[in-house]
């Protein structure tokens, strides 16, 4: 029997989400205590509000999306400029906007407004326009204008600081545009731009990111600061040898090593617990998951929606590649979150809602 693409979709999200929550679960005890309840207990909350949202969404007709996308696109650039104002702290960084016990990222939800906004305008330009040497406010228009709504909420989450949002936000862009027939030279020329502003961009990143851009040259140089969670990651997969040491049998995150192993080091914990073998097949799913909304988007019955599940899926690899690349200190730590695996409600539930919306465009014959 042939699955359709919404099916083996579904399939491998409600996968992920289980495992997720065995992985949470072990994360939020020490030494056998449950120390963190109330963060699990706030995990199967989400995920409860998140499937809601995704059948919902499933049965929305996505080609009503469009009238939300200006609505929605001033209530992210408000929240972000709201939470600079009165956003909660934590950790340096100011991203968060509180209601009693629950936190809200709104930078999790302009990931979601900008996969949206990008596909509707790219699907409704024409790039050859682009290439257009006749009239310049072809080129304007077509490339120009669609980044600069991309830097304005890119420009208010590096201030927050969030750096790794704010390269999220980049890399949807080039996605979106690179298969809605924006040149490629364009495109290199725009990547290389970035490039060469590194340099002056280093002298306003905060100190903790530069010691992260350094540790990961060389964690040795901070054992026991900036890479030491590195270090105890690596420690932690490598623990794992092939088949795992079991389910919250792992050393380091159990006699608390490895920090924030909710969140951005969840994979590390499932790599010490299940080993490479459990890695394999949770980044297999991954992939799998990944390659079920591309094909979605190649049979999608409009440009609106193909662009879509791109944006997506990039959203998705982006994170995923990152996530594990950083667990195994092959990138520098940017603090993006697992999806679908690591603790938060904003990334959960806004995943979850895009994913509807990718089952609805998968519906539509």
């Amino acid at each position: 029997m042939i699955f359709r693409p919404q099916k083996i979709i579904l399939i491998v999200i409600f996968l992920i989400l289980a495992m997720g929550l065995v992985c949470l679960y072990s994360s939020c005890h020490q030494k056998g205590i449950f120390i963190k309840k109330d963060i699990f207990d706030k995990q199967l909350l989400w995920i409860w509000v998140g499937i809601c949202f995704l059948f919902l969404m499933s049965r929305f007709d996505y080609r009503r999306l469009p009238i939300a996308i200006i609505p929605l696109y001033a209530l992210t650039l408000f929240s972000l400029f709201f939470v600079l104002t009165a956003g909660r702290t934590i950790m340096g960084a100011q991203r968060w906007l509180s209601v009693g016990d629950f936190s809200f990222q709104p930078s999790e939800l302009g990931k979601f407004t900008l996969i949206l906004l990008l596909a509707k305008y790219f699907s409704r330009k024409n790039m050859r326009d682009v290439v257009s040497r006749a009239d310049p406010s072809n080129f304007f228009k077509g490339l120009v204008l669609p980044l600069g709504l991309v830097l304005l909420p890119a420009g208010l989450v590096l201030i927050q600081p969030d750096l790794g949002t704010a390269i999220v936000y980049m890399f949807i862009f080039i996605a979106i545009g690179f298969l809605a027939g924006v040149p490629r030279r364009f495109m290199i020329g725009l990547l290389g731009f970035g490039l060469a502003l590194f340099p002056f961009f280093w002298h306003f990143l905060k100190g903790y990111q530069k010691a992260r851009l350094l540790v990961f040259l060389n964690p040795n140089i901070d054992p026991l600061g900036a890479g030491y969670t590195v270090i105890q990651s690596k420690i932690a997969i490598g623990s794992g040898r092939l088949f795992g040491k079991g389910w919250m049998s792992g050393t380091q995150s159990q006699l608390n090593f490895l920090a924030e192993r909710h969140t951005d080091f969840i994979f590390s914990v499932w790599g010490e617990e299940w080993g490479f073998i459990g890695s394999l097949v949770l980044v297999f799913l991954y992939g799998l998951l990944v390659l079920m909304i591309l094909r979605v988007a190649e049979t999608a019955k409009d440009t609106f929606g193909r662009l879509f599940c791109v944006g997506v899926a990039s959203l998705l690899f982006f994170h995923i590649f990152v996530n594990i690349a950083m667990n195994i200190g092959a990138c520098p730590i940017v603090g993006l979150p697992l999806p679908f695996m690591s603790y938060g409600g904003s990334s959960l539930v806004i995943n979850l809602v895009a994913i509807g919306i990718v089952l609805n465009i998968a519906r539509q014959k």
